[in-house]
């Protein structure tokens, strides 16, 4: 089983970031964790991340026929991209949704996640982990469909 793993705007900040939200593990600590994860659950990950929306559409489009599933976290473009959510939806291919921090208890605009829309997993606020807990979930969703 092979994974995409895609984070958006300013994923990669990760460490510098707020820490005090999104924690202190750098971004490229963060990728090595999820690999390892993934590996140990016998699903291979290539990761991509930009801070351009047609960048991510493009990368979502690109998975078509090469990705078993995408674990994505759109960042601040889970509150506005319908781009992101019709390509979700365009290609066809199980999402999970990730998100660091618990957006739920965040402000008002957070509150509507149209990418999620287009997603059949959903783990929000379990921080660096809920990549892990979002591939396991995907395996089993992709699994039992």
């Amino acid at each position: 089983m092979k994974f995409l793993v895609i984070n958006g705007p300013n994923i990669n900040l990760l460490g510098l970031r707020e820490p005090g939200i999104y924690g202190d593990v750098n971004y490229d600590s963060m990728l090595k964790i999820v690999a390892d994860e993934c590996s140990a659950m016998g699903i291979e990950t290539e990761f991509y991340q930009s801070n351009h929306e047609g960048d991510l559409v493009d990368a979502i489009q690109n998975a078509r026929g090469v990705f078993d599933g995408i674990v994505i976290n759109p960042a601040a473009y889970t509150h506005t991209s319908v781009a992101i959510l019709d390509a979700l939806k365009a290609v066809a291919i199980p999402a999970a949704e990730v998100h660091i921090s618990d957006v739920t208890k965040r402000e008002d605009f957070r509150q509507i996640s149209y990418a999620g829309m287009a997603c059949c997993c959903h783990v929000i606020g379990k921080g660096i982990a809920g990549y892990g807990i979002a591939a396991k979930q995907l395996k089993e969703y992709i699994a039992s469909h």
